[in-house]
């Protein structure tokens, strides 16, 4: 299953590096892109574990660059 959000007050290139390469790690990820010009994630996940590769994701993006919001796309 595929995943579009919309990352609002994403203002920074590395931290959204960052977020790529952490929330790819995540058990169940098969990839994750962050787009830093577009504000765009895209996940790509194991259908049963996605809800909880979204609510980590979070966690993740909050961690490094605290004041994102994550929006449905």
């Amino acid at each position: 299953m595929k995943r579009t959000f919309r990352l609002e007050g994403l203002g920074c290139a590395n931290c959204a590096a960052k977020m790529e390469r952490e929330i790819s790690k995540l058990d169940g990820v098969k990839y994750a892109t962050v787009n830093f010009l577009t504000t765009k994630m895209v996940i790509e996940a194991d259908d049963d574990k996605m809800d909880g590769i979204i609510e980590e994701a979070g966690k993740v993006i909050s961690r490094i660059e605290s004041g994102v919001t994550v929006k449905r796309a």
